[in-house]
């Protein structure tokens, strides 16, 4: 073997690396985080736990990435630890699948069914469809696909120019000096952990394994305590991803770290005992890439099945491990929690990331609104013990802004896809109108508490018109609270005649009172209050509408609004002019 051969087989490991790399982005992105969300919420049962990891990790071709995110689905809270040993028990067996799709590298035989098996007849179909879908379609869904047919035919490319260069090995009598060194149990399992630690893929890791199946000097001895090596192995990704996190997430990771640990350990045990005196012929025979995915599937399959009734042991290893102290038990505030879903670990998957923002976005709006509602309360009948919850509710939503705007800043540097970039924008537009709100909320407690402080009242007729415009704030309020939920672009159309309709209402309201200021009806100093109450329902009512059209902006990809909000009024004057008057109708002041 010589320098070309070397550069050879560094260059398909490097394609072999991308490859897997860019089918497992790929295979993220078209799920979107869907699958994803259905692996935080459908985890009762624990057979169906374990089918779902297995489903799961074999659809994203990675049991790494499955479980670094259960450790983040635990960490904030949205999973429990016993939910997440299932979950890394399919983790396990679903990881065998690339091995089986790796295996295709050894298909041999002269038919047309056989021939069309090797990757060197259908990778480069996978390729050329795959570079069609990227260059000459607009679909993002399509593109997604290109690459994931790219990635696949990279990878399988990759596998077959390495097995090509190491070949040469099997002449090199220090190569064979290795493996032979490596029919050692222990050895082999310490290569075997060693490799998979430091690509941080136990996929990767068997495929290099099958690779080297090329040479024809890879005996079952030999490769048999590295597969066992390399499921210990893969175990740092998750123990990295938990550092600086909560006592269950770390459980978690060593619940995986246990799990592999006992299966190994179990498995050779049981096997060299076995092989002491039975003797397995096939441990000297040559290993193939089948027979790798052979061992890989039955090894975990067993582990599982062996384990399975043992999970809460398991659990309560980890739990040994990592104790329990008087402060974790202590019972997590929802804005905990919340702050807890906008896990870091989440950023590598966008569709989930943007998921968890939009839930924890959702809680932040309705502390808004009870923070605005419970201020509009207190000019009826201030309450001290009110004003302090108002100021804690708009204290809270300020955090709210401040841990969302950070978290979606960093996730708009990832490789979004369309709907995800939409939602982006749609979340970091609606959150700072959420933030506003709440601030209009203090400025009215304030003004509450200066009635109060005086001893100033409204007039009868005062207090009748400021019902009437409060219960308009509270239903533009609460209609665009529900355009932003639902996601409803259809539904926030009807923000804009109603925002209007609280225009007029406000100007008719200032009016009157500056006929009672001319009346003596009135003083300035309760004017000024009025006049203070009157801007900020007003100015609330334009955040409303922002939320509103910038839903339907972003959805049309239009992001103009002054020429938007013209159009909507003129395009189609007369439905609009219908709405407004409707709303007039609903809010007459007496």
């Amino acid at each position: 073997m010589d320098l070309f051969d070397v550069l050879s087989m560094l260059g398909g490991l490097a394609l072999f690396l991308y490859g897997m790399h860019s089918l497992g982005d790929g295979l993220e992105k078209l799920s979107g985080g869907k699958l994803e969300t259905i692996l935080e919420k459908l985890t009762s049962k624990p057979i169906f736990a374990v089918l779902l990891g297995a489903g799961v990790t074999a659809a994203i071709q990675s049991s790494s990435a499955t479980t670094v995110m259960v450790v983040g689905f635990v960490n904030s809270g949205i999973m429990k630890l016993h939910q997440a040993v299932y979950i890394i028990m399919g983790a396990n067996i679903g990881t065998t699948v690339t091995s089986w799709i790796l295996s295709l590298t050894g298909v041999e035989g002269d038919n047309f069914i056989m021939q069309l098996l090797k990757p060197e007849s259908f990778s480069p179909v996978f390729a050329f469809i795959g570079i069609i879908f990227l260059m000459f379609t607009k679909s993002e869904k399509k593109k997604v696909v290109g690459s994931i047919l790219i990635g696949f035919a990279i990878l399988m490319t990759g596998m077959g120019a390495m097995s090509a260069a190491v070949k040469p090995l099997a002449e090199v009598p220090e190569f064979t000096n290795i493996l032979t060194v490596f029919k050692n149990p222990i050895l082999g399992m310490i290569a075997g952990a060693i490799l998979t630690a430091v690509i941080q893929s136990s996929s990767a890791s068997v495929g290099i394994l099958q690779a080297l199946c090329a040479t024809g000097v890879l005996s079952f001895s030999a490769a048999l305590p590295i597969i066992m090596g390399q499921n210990i192995g893969t175990c740092v990704t998750a123990i990295i991803s938990s550092i600086g996190t909560g006592k269950n997430a770390r459980r978690t990771a060593l619940v995986h770290l246990y799990f592999n640990i006992i299966g190994t350990v179990l498995f050779m045990i049981l096997f060299y005992l076995l092989n002491a005196f039975i003797h397995f012929n096939f441990m000297d025979s040559q290993a193939s890439e089948v027979s790798i995915a052979v061992v890989h599937s039955v090894f975990n399959i067993l582990t599982v099945l062996v384990l399975f009734p043992f999970a809460g042991l398991l659990e309560k290893l980890a739990c040994l491990t990592v104790k329990d102290n008087p402060e974790n038990s202590v019972k997590k505030t929802q804005m905990e929690k919340d702050f807890r879903a906008l896990d870091t670990r989440f950023l590598d998957v966008p569709g989930l990331a943007i998921a968890h923002s939009k839930s924890v976005a959702e809680n932040m709006s309705e502390l808004s609104k009870e923070c605005l509602f419970k201020a509009m309360s207190l000019l009826t009948g201030y309450d001290e013990d009110l004003a302090l919850e108002v100021s804690d509710l708009e204290d809270k939503v300020d955090k709210y802004e401040d841990e969302l705007g950070t978290y979606l800043v960093k996730l708009s540097s990832k490789n979004l896809n369309e709907n995800d970039s939409r939602m982006l924008s749609e979340l970091l537009h609606c959150i700072g109108d959420f933030e506003r709100i709440s601030d209009h909320a203090i400025n009215i407690q304030e003004a509450a508490k200066e009635m109060h402080d005086k001893e100033l009242k409204f007039s009868e007729k005062a207090k009748t018109e400021l019902s009437v415009f409060g219960q308009a704030v509270q239903d533009i309020v609460n209609l665009s609270f529900k355009v932003f939920k639902d996601n409803d672009d259809i539904l926030a159309t009807a923000v804009e005649p109603l925002e209007e309709a609280i225009d007029t209402l406000n100007y008719e309201i200032k009016n009157r009172h500056v006929r009672r200021l001319r009346e003596g009806k009135c003083t300035i100093e309760l004017g000024f209050v009025l006049s203070d109450v009157l801007v900020n329902y007003e100015r609330i009512s334009d955040h409303c509408s922002n939320i509103a059209v910038s839903l339907i902006q972003i959805h049309e990809d239009n992001y103009e609004t002054h020429g938007y909000l013209d159009a909507l009024k003129h395009k189609d004057e007369k439905n609009f002019k219908e709405k407004y008057n409707e709303c007039l109708e609903h809010y007459i002041l007496p």
